[in-house]
């Protein structure tokens, strides 16, 4: 029997209007739908009415599919003649585990084709209209995981030194953590930070502040995950952040 082929799809940050038109072909031909936590669950209205789906997302402290699991799995159905389609939140490879599953999938013989999506990390910020760069406020872009917020696998002088738009996935749970280093490593803590919770949903929410306020902000407001924090001059462009400022102005005065 002919081998089946996976289709690794990005399925952007939730809205599905942001879908691109390769990912849809990709899903409608698919015999098999395997979905990530965070993608849009009505996603499936594009696929075939036969086609079999499985919901394998992973959210921490919840026990879920394990990754080595899901990699089988992919190779079982593909090896069964089947098409498979990958379908994960955002794009597949900015901090999605894409990278990983390619090359299990090619290790194994096993055809593989791609669709990239729309990244959390650029739609977040465009949903507030906060420009990542911006000619006179930010030359360079720096999307890093905050998985392990006082990690040593990152540069935090860098980070706190570069002047550009510092854009972190996955650093809720230790955002105290990262605004320690990089307050500690020379950042301003007048600078303005964001974090935006399930961007593009009806569910999005957002908190603007300057980066020394940004736990407490968080904490007051109740962001919880998932969600986006973006550092840096270009914040203060956001109408959200406009109001914030104005709203601080009258505070003084009074």
């Amino acid at each position: 029997m002919k081998n089946g082929k996976v289709f690794l799809i990005g399925a952007g940050p939730g809205d599905l209007e942001l879908l691109t038109l390769r990912a849809v072909r990709m899903i409608k031909e698919a015999d098999v739908l395997m979905l990530d936590e965070l993608v849009n669950p009505n996603i499936i209205d594009f696929a075939k009415p036969q086609a079999e789906v499985l919901h394998v997302g992973k959210r921490a402290g919840v026990k879920s599919v394990t990754q080595a699991v899901i990699c089988q799995q992919m190779v079982a159905f593909a090896r069964a003649g089947l098409c498979v389609a990958r379908i994960k939140g955002g794009d597949p490879f900015v901090f999605g585990r894409g990278g990983e599953e390619l090359t299990n999938l090619l290790q194994e013989g096993i055809e593989v084709s791609l669709a990239n999506g729309i990244s959390a990390g650029l739609a977040a910020p465009a949903m507030f209209g906060i420009p990542l760069s911006h000619r006179e406020h930010a030359h360079s872009i720096t999307f890093v995981t905050g998985h392990d917020g006082g990690g040593d696998h990152l540069n935090w002088h860098a980070l706190a030194s570069n002047g550009g738009t510092l854009v972190i996935f996955m650093g809720l749970r230790r955002v105290e953590s990262i605004v320690r280093n990089l307050l500690v490593n020379g950042m301003s803590p007048y600078i303005a930070a964001a974090a935006i919770e399930r961007a593009t949903t009806p569910d999005q929410r957002s908190v603007f502040c300057q980066l020394s306020d940004l736990p407490d902000a968080i904490r007051r407001e109740n962001i919880s995950s998932p969600a986006i924090l973006i550092i840096g001059k270009v914040v203060e462009l956001s109408p959200m952040f406009a109001g914030l400022k104005k709203m601080l102005k009258e505070v003084e005065i009074a």
